[in-house]
């Protein structure tokens, strides 16, 4: 065996979404923020993606995140998350599971019952409590970085569909909120080819038709993710949903993010307050509980503080070699498996 370079990463789901960590084997990016590294990640070192999320080495539905010092005095650690088709701001899931290997594999040391930390996140701090016992990280609880509904009740053209309308609203990246029962879903797991394939026609649609771009962050900007929902009945009510990450996959966890962009949008709506929240199933029944905790204004925007609790499992350790002569080194896309729009950028 030869190896042009070695790296280790801790295999690890929330929820049931795959969000294996990078331990070692890649050093930090250039930048003085967290979003200023993820830029020079995505601009400079995307062949890291590529190899671990592609096949051979890895699969459309794995999400990868580099754990990096943090670039802020006042937090435990960083991170850098990747995923199919882009390096999202923010994501709930990969959140839970950066925060389970920080403190089952000893990175950030561990306090029962509980432990505290901050993490660097390209889309802002973000801070965690983490329910400990017997060594196990039991729960992890996630205070979101702010969320606000951008659009509701937008029409969209999608194509073979007419006109549908949909709630477009940040939670950590921008979501195109659509009515599961209205386009005929009930969101379970027979029906996720149709929704992956309807899901990717809807987000292009929605980056061509609706611009939007964080108050905040300029660079970050257009929807990520389709999320079909069932109806909103009363506040704390369980609903299942799915969201459709791109190139065409619904996540199996209950989406961290897509949770506090949904509430964003009822609270816009009306339909919760703070202190009030609800719980997201996933098409393979997991859940998140979400719940609003406040509300505050990004660059004069209303938007809501949210909480997300969910829990995750460290699966393996795994060591990835590149050796010189595999005309593969990067990996590779074929559509049979990777998605619907067999991209590796978004479009």
């Amino acid at each position: 065996m030869r190896s042009s370079r070695v790296i280790t990463v801790v295999g690890c789901h929330a929820e049931g979404e795959v969000g294996d960590v990078i331990i070692g084997g890649v050093l930090p990016p250039a930048g003085a923020t967290m979003l200023e590294k993820k830029l020079t990640m995505e601009r400079e070192h995307d062949h890291i993606r590529r190899m671990l999320i592609q096949e051979p080495r890895g699969s459309v539905a794995r999400h990868v995140n580099l754990i990096v010092p943090p670039t802020r005095p006042d937090a435990h650690a960083g991170a850098i998350i990747m995923e199919p088709t882009e390096y999202p701001p923010m994501s709930g899931s990969n959140t839970m599971c950066i925060t389970t290997v920080l403190l089952e594999t000893g990175m950030v040391p561990m306090q029962e019952p509980e432990t505290r930390l901050r993490l660097d996140m390209p889309g802002g701090p973000v801070d965690v409590v983490a329910e400990c016992r017997d060594g196990k990280c039991v729960s992890v609880t996630i205070s979101n970085v702010p969320s606000f509904a951008a659009k509701l009740d937008a029409p969209l053209e999608v194509p073979g569909h007419g006109t549908i309308h949909v709630d477009i609203a940040y939670g950590g990246m921008f979501y195109a909120i659509v009515d599961a029962h209205a386009l005929g879903f009930s969101v379970e797991p027979h029906e996720a080819r149709d929704l992956a394939i309807l899901g990717e026609k809807i987000r292009i649609a929605a980056r061509e038709q609706h611009e939007v771009v964080h108050p905040e962050f300029p660079e970050i900007r257009g929807v990520s993710i389709v999320q079909f929902a069932c109806p909103f009945t009363e506040p704390n009510a369980v609903i299942r949903n799915t969201c459709i990450v791109s190139p065409g996959r619904s996540d199996r966890s209950p989406t961290g993010t897509g949770t506090s962009a949904r509430m964003a949008a009822l609270y816009a709506r009306g339909l919760l307050k703070v202190g009030e929240g609800i719980t997201h199933e996933s098409i393979i029944g997991s859940r998140f509980e979400g719940r609003i905790v406040g509300t505050t204004t990004t660059n004069g925007v209303e938007a809501v503080l949210t909480t997300i609790k969910g829990r995750a499992w460290i699966t393996g350790i795994h060591q990835y070699f590149v050796d010189p002569s595999d005309p593969w080194q990067q990996g590779y896309l074929v559509s049979d498996t990777w998605g619907v729009t067999n991209t590796v950028l978004q479009s």
